[in-house]
């Protein structure tokens, strides 16, 4: 059984040493391990770095193009090298990379798809009472949109089983985290959790420039993944609430009719008819958007269906090759 163990780096040149020093010689069940470099646009001596340790393997962005596009990127590769499992770490050094092989194990034994790394938020010193509850509460949403019970959603410390790998599709350039669980959840996938203790702090995030921006764009991938795979939920509780906002106008000029109140009370019923008609137009963009969810099912079938001709193919011409050198 072959493990990729990706890390995705970003300037990383001073922390990735400790990675790379605490990565695992050797985890029972697993024959052979491979590390794989996502320079996402280094400036610094990050590839350089990496050699030295001896890494022969690397995935090269000319620019900086985010954290999910470096996932994207490094499990197609990971795939090449005929992985089993992969497991994704960070170059900060802040995940305990010595636990990657209880990490595996659940994959290994067959028993989960995919195994998150829960740093228990509440235990990690430089996050503040507010980052804390933000993660907790992005996390229920995951969750809910999931139908998953996982206690860190955002944990970037991850171990994938080649047959997740190939059913999961990332849209998403800011973070891949919370949209690869939604996906999973919803495809019905089998998610394990393992407690763990983050490493101390080796600089600031460079995902988000404030924790603002972190909720906006979380907040924008837990939609669009919402709208994508369950978009009945958005479209009718929007329909719901412009309908209910939509009769109040009505109301209010029946009563003042009733009352014989002056005037004749037409703008009560222009704007009961504008809130009415985009209730209206809700429905049917949720019904649009079920019949788009069903034709990405199908699409999402074709390009399973073509991951594993084009990754399999390798992987037995592989074989056939060990078969011959015998």
């Amino acid at each position: 059984m072959r493990l990729v163990v990706q890390v995705p780096c970003l300037n990383e040149e001073e922390t990735l040493p400790l990675v790379l020093e605490s990565i695992p010689k050797s985890i029972p069940g697993i024959d052979e391990i491979i590390v794989l470099i996502i320079d996402d646009g280094s400036s610094d001596r990050t590839v350089d770095v990496a050699k030295s340790y001896g890494v022969t393997h690397f995935v090269r962005h000319a620019r900086n193009r985010g954290l999910g596009r470096s996932f994207h990127d490094g499990v197609q590769r990971a795939l090449e090298l005929g992985a089993d499992i992969v497991v994704n770490t960070d170059g900060d050094n802040q995940y305990p990379q010595e636990r990657i092989t209880d990490l595996v194990q659940p994959i290994i034994r067959g028993e989960a798809d995919i195994v998150i790394g829960d740093r228990q938020v509440h235990l990690v010193e430089h996050f503040s009472r507010g980052k804390v509850a933000l993660q907790k509460f992005g996390s229920n949403i995951v969750n809910r949109a999931a139908g998953t019970d996982l206690p860190d959603a955002a944990s970037g410390f991850r171990a994938y089983s080649r047959e997740s790998i190939m059913l999961l599709n990332t849209i998403t350039r800011f973070s891949y985290c919370m949209e690869t669980i939604i996906q999973a959840g919803n495809k019905k996938l089998k998610i394990a959790s393992l407690p763990i203790l983050t490493n101390p702090k080796t600089r600031e995030s460079r995902l988000f420039n404030s924790s603002y921006q972190h909720v906006l764009k979380s907040a924008g991938a837990i939609v669009r993944s919402y709208i994508m795979y369950k978009p009945y939920v958005i479209f009718s509780w929007l329909a719901g609430v412009l309908g209910a906002l939509g009769l109040l106008p009505f109301l209010r000029f029946l009563i003042l009719q009733f009352t014989n109140s002056p005037g004749s009370h037409l703008q009560s019923l222009l704007v009961g008819a504008v809130l009415l008609i985009m209730s209206f137009m809700s429905v049917i963009i949720g019904i649009l958007s079920d019949l788009i969810r069903t034709n990405r099912m199908l699409i999402e079938d074709s390009l399973e269906h073509t991951k594993k001709m084009r990754f399999n193919q390798g992987e037995d011409l592989s074989q056939a090759e060990l078969r011959v050198s015998a």
